[in-house]
């Protein structure tokens, strides 16, 4: 009898517990179909937003955005232009590859494509 209740309580401390984060992989494998259900969008920016909140699609879009943002930062340097230059032409290349039914922020509303 102990060890059954030993058992849920384990069983109800596991299911309380907050999912582990996800690491870029997981992020990248996920974002498809974060898009799908319109969690997350591409932005002018370069970045991506979050268009429903939801745990899950913050840390997608913080985790992707991350490694965005480094690559950008090193392609920025070698081609000797602004940041902002790069992430601008990152964005509308997102923007234009954007699947149809999947949301884009233009004009500061979230749009579906």
């Amino acid at each position: 009898m102990k060890t059954i209740k030993t058992l849920c309580l384990s069983l109800v401390l596991a299911c309380a517990l907050p999912v582990l984060a996800l690491d870029l992989q997981q992020a990248m494998q996920a974002l498809g179909p974060a898009k799908s259900q319109g969690l997350v969008g591409e932005q002018p920016n370069g970045y991506l937003g979050v268009v429903q909140s939801s745990a899950q699609a913050t840390e997608i879009a913080e985790l992707i955005n991350k490694a965005r943002k480094a690559e950008y930062q090193k392609l920025a340097q070698q081609n000797g232009i602004a940041l902002a230059d790069v992430e601008a032409m990152a964005g509308q290349k997102a923007i234009e590859k954007t699947t149809k039914g999947q949301f884009v922020l233009l004009g500061g509303q979230w749009q579906k494509k």
